[in-house]
């Protein structure tokens, strides 16, 4: 390829430096650059270097710039007709992406670009290409993520509501001397939780894992005014340790005259002797509120287990159950800290 001198009197090198200057589309800003670097008496081969682009590409925006002058430096793509990524389209792609390709006569039940394409075609009309796809997705920022797994409430959706709205309301008016606390159980494994992370290219981070596992069961109850956990530790997830966590909660708030615990209902939870405490030493000092079965996003205290698993278990490389505990009991009074400094700030 021959050598481009292109020239321009100073009038036009300053009007296309301010034009420059306004322009925010990023593939129109990089054809301002090549014609300005040119105009500076900058080589093909310098000029590519510089704005990190080929050398075809450079002669190809010096010719549209002699044939046409600087309309030549506008997005050629203007006339292509109406944009096939419309509001309309984008709205059809986020209600579509939210469902299952099953509800639209697929047999397969997760999303690829090619099936969603197909699917946007039966819906709107138009067809666009994958990559056109993968820009609409992240313009709706829609995400590739592990679906949680759930199970559906046995009860009717009016009973389940009413629970709700009562615990809701019970929370809403709590008396001030009284105290309410969200109440649940976790599992500690000395196996390690294997989780997500970011690693080098062509690299595979190991977990090392003990073999044998051990357990421990931690028992919280998040505070809902101060956002305070307290716990109790146990080798056995029983009754007697939900116990030990009630009379831990009854030493340190025994200003309040009436603690209420909203949870779920597991077995431990509404044991013979669980019950004749909360009849006997416990009466008139703590109140269960069970939720409707199987509906953890309404367990505030759940969140904290995620991330102390995100914090502390996951992956981690402790070779005995003794280090992981004290990694466990680091972070839940870090936590702690924290929330009580934001209570005075």
């Amino acid at each position: 390829m021959t050598a481009i001198v292109l020239n321009a009197p100073y009038p036009v090198k300053q009007r296309l430096l301010q034009n420059l200057r306004r322009c925010r589309a990023a593939g129109t800003r990089q054809r301002y650059l090549i014609v300005v670097n040119l105009l500076n008496k900058r080589s093909v081969p310098v000029t590519a270097a510089v704005l990190h682009v080929h050398p075809t590409t450079v002669y190809r925006v010096a010719g549209r710039f002699r044939a046409y002058g600087e309309a030549g430096l506008c997005d050629g793509r203007a006339d292509n007709g109406v944009e096939k990524l419309s509001e309309h389209y984008l709205k059809e792609l986020d209600r579509v992406v939210r469902g299952s390709p099953q509800d639209y006569g697929w047999h397969r039940p997760t999303w690829t670009r090619e099936l969603l394409v197909e699917t946007l075609v039966r819906q709107t009309g138009v067809r666009v290409h994958p990559a056109t796809l993968s820009r609409a997705l992240a313009q709706i920022k829609a995400r590739r993520g592990r679906p949680k797994p759930t199970v559906g409430c046995p009860w009717p959706k009016a009973a389940k509501t009413r629970r709700l709205n009562r615990i809701a309301r019970l929370l809403a008016g709590l008396p001030r001397r009284e105290r309410a606390f969200y109440e649940d159980e976790v599992d500690i494994h000395l196996n390690p939780k294997v989780g997500l992370d970011w690693m080098g290219r062509g690299q595979q981070k190991e977990v090392l894992t003990p073999g044998q596992n051990v357990k421990r069961y931690l028992a919280g109850a998040l505070d809902v005014r101060s956002g305070v956990v307290t716990w109790v530790e146990g080798e056995r997830k029983t009754s007697y340790l939900f116990l030990d966590l009630l009379d831990k909660l009854v030493k340190e708030y025994e200003d309040a005259p009436r603690l209420h615990l909203v949870l779920d209902n597991y077995r431990i939870h509404s044991s013979t002797i669980v019950l004749a405490a909360l009849g006997g030493y416990l009466a008139g000092r703590v109140v269960l509120h069970f939720l409707p079965p199987y509906c953890p996003d309404h367990n505030r205290i759940e969140r904290i287990w995620q991330d102390l698993h995100a914090n502390v278990t996951r992956n981690h490389r402790c070779r005995d159950m003794a280090t992981l505990m004290r990694n466990v009991r680091y972070y839940l009074r870090k936590r702690n800290r924290r929330k009580q400094r934001q209570q005075v700030a």
